[in-house]
């Protein structure tokens, strides 16, 4: 078993929550959960209170998820307007370039400034209550502005991440008809020039019905415009009125549709409404991360993913709290950068993903300890599950052993984190997800449909509704149904696998689809992962099923050695050597392969499928690309498959 690694006592004297309340509210939660949620609500400014708290029903026959229904509300006024006067001049937003030395600090009056001006140009241009407006842009506080000037005037923001292609991006436009994009002329990362303002030219080409494309500056690039449709942020908002009277919206009105990448099949736009979760996503924030007031907040994710709409955005800003926006990537110019902006900014809670730690990782300690990282309490993970090695390494190296690592499990269906070891309350035990949040109710399911009871494994899935949940895939509700609650009748099915150990903590085991049977075995890639990583030569590893005509499957290992490693067969026998010691001799790698990048979206999730797609010999099917961080390591990792199937046997 794994150790429990305990919060620390200065920490958990501080914290929002102890364990004593922590078991009773969670008690509370469960067994009078509208009165609960009721007074987590009082969070907000309501404009007209709520009567009925939840509505709820999971039988997919007469599925129904409405919360706080016949309130109203508005999400820019609870996110800004709110902390004015008293915030006025302090910083609400510290912004990072790409480039060394850029940097900004918006003031919440700036803030508020600019989000009432862009809200009277949409005006002008017929953008009303519940109209979708597709969001492509990068990490820069204009983004900001787009998505709060969006939901004060009740329209619907559609946030498309700014590393997808034209084609991806005119797909989502298509699927929400929106009329109105924002961008800017280019974006930056890692140095390299992203031509946004072309690519939205050829989405809106694409998709029809673009009326307008509004364009902010980044680089000051030369950038065609288009006379009648294209506007210029700068002048547009210098121009406008800097008032716009807030819209009252329904708690269940639309607040953003996000897609997913659409790695297989047609992306699935999920429908958020406003008043659950804004109520979830303000409250879980300041408990998951024990947020005081004063504390600078970063989390490192893009804006085009759902980490980023909850808490980089909306969690912080409906607290009042400052935080750190950053373009770039934490390898660029050096593998420094990160550190040396958490010190700049005294940042006090840091969330990222694991792959981003394992690849800097590779790098060793030294970038890590030339900066002054003492300003860090809490540390966050967020992603994928965070494997023990990976863990230790941010627990030691980065946090100096001093700070709990809140490892959130959530997805963007649910809206908000339900499984995480609350700071103060709950110890840290690396690599599991923690344990439930407050009125979340976790369910493990055998394969026969069957609740497990105590310790044991099979898939994930949740029992009753919370406010922040996905309420409809836009368009397509019976696939939503189908997806989501149709597999486990009666219950939210995650599409992942998990462990419960007899302490009540939950460590998820990987996508279900992910599961790899070899001679009538099921071993989890997250499993086998581990091992693979806590070889320590390795940075991290990928683990993929090949087809195989006596086992059934095969295990084929992806691995990306640490920076001062050799690639030799001594080591591939070590390796594969010490998953035999430490799961099996049916967990022996059929293959392995050197990789040095393994193949990753913008948001740091390892894209399996392709590498299975590679392993199986199968390089021209790869599926949407677009998403790739690094389109390099997909050629490279084809490159040395070619040649390792010419190799003798």
């Amino acid at each position: 078993m794994t150790e429990l690694v305990p919060v620390p006592q200065d920490l958990a004297a501080r914290a929002h929550v102890d364990l004593p309340t922590y078991r009773r509210r969670y008690a509370e939660s469960l067994r009078s959960a509208d009165d609960f949620w009721a007074a987590e609500a009082a969070f907000l400014d309501w404009i007209r209170p709520f009567r009925e708290v939840s509505d709820t029903n999971f039988d997919p026959a007469d599925l129904r998820i409405r919360w706080f229904a016949d309130g109203t509300l508005n999400a820019s006024v609870n996110c800004i307007d709110r902390h004015l006067p008293a915030k006025a001049d302090q910083p609400a937003l510290l912004w990072e370039g790409d480039r060394p030395g850029e940097s900004r600090t918006v003031t919440w009056a700036e803030l508020a400034d600019q989000v009432n001006r862009l809200a009277n140009v949409l005006r002008g241009l017929g953008v009303a209550k519940g109209d979708v407006v597709t969001i492509y842009m990068p990490v820069i506080p204009e983004a900001i502005v787009a998505m709060m000037a969006c939901v004060r005037i009740g329209a619907v923001h559609s946030v498309v991440f700014s590393g997808f292609s034209a084609e991806a991006l005119a797909d989502r436009i298509r699927d929400a008809g929106a009329r109105v994009v924002i961008t800017a002329d280019e974006g930056l990362r890692g140095g390299r020039v992203v031509p946004l303002k072309r690519n939205a030219d050829h989405a809106a080409a694409a998709a029809g019905g673009v009326a307008h494309l509004i364009v902010a500056a980044r680089t000051g690039a030369a950038v065609p415009m288009t006379p009648g449709r294209d506007i210029r942020w700068g002048p547009a908002l210098t121009a406008a009125d800097p008032w716009c009277p807030p819209v009252e919206v329904g708690a269940e009105d639309p607040l953003f549709v996000l897609y997913t990448s659409g790695s297989t099949g047609r992306p699935k736009g999920l429908v958020h409404t406003t008043g659950g979760y804004l109520v979830q996503v303000g409250t879980s924030w300041r408990t998951i991360f024990d947020w005081h007031e004063g504390n600078v907040f970063w989390s490192t994710a893009d804006i085009g993913w759902v980490t980023a709409h909850s808490y980089k955005i909306y969690g912080p800003l409906l607290n009042g709290a400052t935080s750190v926006l950053f373009e770039g990537v934490p390898t660029f110019p050096d593998s420094s950068r990160w550190w040396s902006i958490i010190e700049k900014h005294r940042v006090a809670i840091f969330y990222t993903a694991p792959t981003a730690i394992r690849s800097l990782m590779r790098e060793g300690e030294a970038p890590v300890r030339r900066h002054d990282l003492s300003s860090l309490r809490v540390l966050g993970s967020v992603g994928e599950p965070i494997n023990p090695d990976a863990w230790h390494w941010l627990h030691r190296i980065v946090g100096g052993g001093r700070c709990p690592i809140v490892d959130t499990y959530w997805q963007t269906e649910t809206g908000s984190v339900l499984l995480v070891p609350i700071p103060g309350p709950v110890a840290n035990k690396p690599g599991a997800a923690g344990k439930p949040y407050f009125g979340i109710r976790p369910v493990v399911m055998d394969t026969a449909g069957r609740p497990v009871a105590g310790a044991g494994r099979g898939s994930l899935c949740f029992a009753g509704s919370w406010p922040a949940q996905a309420r409809t895939i836009l368009h397509d509700h019976d696939r939503f149904l189908r997806t989501y609650f149709s597999p486990f009748p009666g219950h939210f099915f995650t599409g992942d696998g998990v462990e419960r150990d007899g302490l009540g903590y939950y460590r998820i085991t990987g996508r279900i689809d992910d599961v790899l049977n070899v001679s009538g075995h099921r071993l989890g890639t997250v499993e086998l992962e581990s091992a693979i990583a806590s070889h320590p030569a390795v940075a991290e590893a990928a683990v993929v099923g090949v087809p195989h005509p006596v086992k059934g499957q095969a295990i084929f290992a992806f691995v990306t050695l640490k920076a001062d490693q050799p690639e030799n067969e001594a080591l591939k026998a070590a390796i594969v050597a010490l998953v035999r010691e430490r799961i099996g001799p049916i967990a022996t790698p059929e293959a392995l392969l050197w990789a040095p990048a393994l193949p990753k979206n913008r948001a740091g999730k390892i894209l399996r499928r392709m590498l299975a797609r590679i392993a199986a010999g199968d390089y021209h099917d790869l599926g949407d690309t677009t998403t790739l961080a690094d389109p390099e390591a997909v050629d490279e990792i084809i490159r040395r498959h070619r040649a390792s199937q010419k190799e003798p046997t």
